[in-house]
Parts: structure tokens; sequence; C-alpha cells
């Protein structure tokens, strides 16, 4: 690593990102090590997208064990191969359905982040469009050689889209959503920015009336908390027939839907996520990928977690005949193990040479002081499962950045010395301290 360069944009935003204890949305491919059969699990997933079909997966994993890196990776990897991704954290404002708009809020959110090659820093829901834009004026003036700026261009221009919207006829919305990019590519014509602005505004999901919607754009729907869902499938339809290889849509912390106190609020936002599982493995969507985070807890707790809905227990529930130490990554649910030692080692091993590089000193800290860094961590514990990767990097960045600051101490002193408390998992933030009693109400 060390013979390799890195710009320090990377390597500040890895360096930053791991010591606040978070995942760097660039620069990933520096620091990834193992997880290679769930990578080509995925990367298998993405090539199904691109052939028209759709894939549901759950990573499941204990807190710091690399749910969030996965995520990121892949959207990285989706990035490379021209997929449009859109990423959302979900929370208590941000839901799959809500009776205050929670699943509206998540959509919007999804638009918010919306990225391709080009944009990877999302906001990219109106360079999509104004691609389409090219892509269907450029094929309009090599069939007809009409002028642009005439009549009967606008009006070809129109055929195509009236093409378009017949092709989604059989998707709920279908038309509405064809309407909505007609009223865009007018707004284009006649360079009206109230009318781009319109359909974008639609896009997003920021229109809070139908009749606000049907006065701007002649439409008769809105994207809600109960249509938002089909929305995207119609953009997944949509960016393919612009040339991108389909949609990608990723759901971290899904823990918060576990964390829902109310019980018919917490089902139906369950019975959200089988309409999306279903849709998925039945062939209902096309080119859309959904990839859902979440703990064991929020997998398998028999009152509050997806086991206690009955109709996504009988679908998720693994074989029994699976076994600890038995790695299965063709079913919807890919468990992600800690880290082996090994694992762990490489990380760290790759971590000294991003600082050294960045801070521009002269090596990297040895292979023997390295392995004393984890035995101290593995004994001060007292537990070699707690080696979760998150607590491991952040202590040892923090002890670079100590030994970098100050030279007079060496090494062995700081780690091997009685004041040396490495991080502890302690109680996950996403599961609550008991929740045996959470429902009860006198």
């Amino acid at each position: 690593m060390a013979e390799v360069k890195i710009p320090r944009r990377l390597s500040t935003a890895i360096l930053n990102s791991l010591s606040a204890g978070v995942v760097p949305r660039v620069g990933l491919e520096y620091i990834a090590v193992g997880r290679k059969d769930e990578i080509a699990a995925l990367l298998s997933d993405l090539e199904n997208i691109a052939s028209g079909g759709a894939a549901f997966r759950f990573l499941i994993g204990r807190y710091g064990s690399g749910k969030s890196f996965m995520l990121q990776l892949l959207r990285n990897y989706a990035l490379e191969r021209n997929f449009v991704v859109a990423d959302v954290d979900l929370s208590p404002e941000r839901r799959l359905w809500g009776s205050g708009g929670e699943g509206l809020a998540t959509y919007r959110e999804a638009m918010h982040n919306l990225a391709t090659k080009t944009r990877p820093d999302g906001g990219a829901l109106a360079a999509v469009l104004e691609r389409w834009i090219s892509d269907v004026s450029a094929l309009v003036q090599r069939e007809s050689s009409l002028d642009p700026a005439s009549p009967e261009f606008g009006s070809k221009v129109n055929n195509r889209i009236l093409e378009l919207a017949s092709s989604m006829e059989g998707l709920v919305h279908g038309f509405d959503f064809a309407t909505v990019l007609s009223s865009y590519w007018r707004g284009h014509q006649e360079g009206n920015d109230e009318k781009k602005d319109a359909a974008l505004r639609w896009l997003r999901g920021e229109f809070t009336t139908k009749t606000e919607a049907r006065q701007a754009l002649g439409v008769r729907v809105i994207v809600d908390d109960d249509s938002w869902y089909d929305t995207l499938k119609l953009l997944a339809n949509f960016v393919t027939s612009v040339g991108y290889q389909g949609l990608l849509f990723l759901l971290d912390e899904a823990a918060n839907l576990y964390k829902i106190a109310h019980t018919i609020s917490r089902a139906n936002n369950y019975e959200k996520l089988l309409t999306l599982f279903n849709d998925t493995l039945q062939g209902k969507a096309e080119h859309l990928g959904i990839l859902v985070s979440g703990t064991s807890q929020f997998l398998e707790d028999p009152r509050r977690g997806l086991y206690s809905y009955e109709a996504l227990r009988t679908r998720l529930q693994e074989s029994r005949f699976r076994q600890d130490g038995l790695k299965d990554t063709s079913g919807p649910i890919l468990r992600l193990q800690v880290l082996s030692h090994e694992e762990i080692f490489v990380l760290l091993t790759r971590l000294s040479d991003i600082y050294s590089i960045h801070h521009g000193l002269p090596a990297s800290l040895s292979t023997p002081q390295i392995q004393m860094f984890m035995q101290e961590v593995v004994n001060r514990l007292g537990a070699q499962e707690l080696l979760t990767p998150r607590e491991v990097v952040r202590d040892f960045l923090a002890v670079l950045d100590l030994l970098r600051q100050n030279p007079q101490i060496t090494f062995e002193q700081l780690v091997q010395g009685a004041d040396f408390k490495p991080t502890t998992q302690g109680q996950d933030p996403e599961q609550e301290p008991s929740t045996q009693f959470a429902e009860f109400k006198l």
C-alpha cells in the first residue's frame, strides 16, 4: 500500500470518517477486506438487475460488523457499473409507512440522494432528465433530419414520450408519470423554468395536494405515502430507458422500524416491507434492487422484529439445516460475521500505510507493533469476539494521532501502558436495554 498513490482528498475522507466512527463515502476500495463471498453475491444481483430482473437482500449483522460499509461499497460498485443509486438512512421521521408522511419523507430523501457515476454526491434527478432529453432529441434528429426549433420536431419528440407512456401502461400511475416527463420536455423546449421545476417537484414528491399538481402539470395523482413505491418502480423503468443499468435502493438503519413502539404502526411498516420483498422476488418489479440493513434482533425478535410478522417470518426464516459456521449467500438474508483477526490485521496495516502517506510520515507501524495492538485490545477486553471493526479502527487511529502529536512517547509505552483502555462494545445503540414491558400500558 505504501507504494500506491492515494489522492489526498480520498485519504482525508477515509481517516476523518473512520475516526468519527462513520463509513466514508469514497475511497472504500483502499480499505475493503474480507467479504469476498458476500460481495460476489451482491455483484451477481447487479447483473440480474441489469438484465431486467430485480433483487432484494437483507444485510444482517451485529453493531459494528460492517453493514453500512457494505452498503456504501456496493453503492460505489453500482455507480461504476452505470446504475442509478438512492440511499436512505431510516429514522423516526423516515420510515416505509406513517400516518404523518414518514414514508413520503423516505422517498424524498431518496430523490435528494439520487446519484449517478457523474453525480456521485446526489442531486442527480435533473441531470438524468437532461440526459433523457438529449438522447430523445438526438434520436429524433437522426431519424427525421428536422431542425430542433421546428414545431414538427417537438411533435415527434412528444410522440416518443407517448411511446414511453405506453410501455409503462402496466405500471401504476404510468400515464401520469409520462405526462410529467412531457411537461419537463415542454419546459425545456420553451425555456420555461416553471414547468421544469413543477415536473421536478412532482418527481421529488414535493406536491402536497392533487389540486396543485393538476393545475401545474395536468396530472391526477401525486406521490404520497401510499404511492411512493409505485413511483420508485416507474423511475427504475425510466432510468433504464435512458441508458442506465437499473436503480439500486439502499435502506440503512432499519432497526428504527424495530424500535417503533406502536404495534399497528410497526405492523404497517412491515406490511410495506413485505410488498417490496414480494414485488422484487416475484418479478413484479424490473431493473430494481433493494437492500435493507439491520441487526439480528431487528430480524429475529419474535415480539417486535420481522419474525413477529408472520408473513415475513415464513419467508425469511432460514432452513433447519443451516448450521453455525456454514455460509449461504443464495437467500435473501446475508449475515455479516465479524471480521477474522487476520482480516482486521490486513485492515489495520492498510490504514497505517494510508495514515503515513497522508501525513507525510517516513514509515508506517511494523507488523509486530500492529500485532501487539491487537493482542492488547483482546487481552484488555477479555473476549476475542468483541473485536468489531468500528471500535478497533477508532482506537487504532487514535493511537496513530497520539504518536504523531506526541513524539516523546513510544508505541509500546502508549499501548502497553496501564492507561490504555480500548473502546468497549457496550450496549448496542440499535437495541433497547429492555423491551419486555415496552408495550405495557395502564
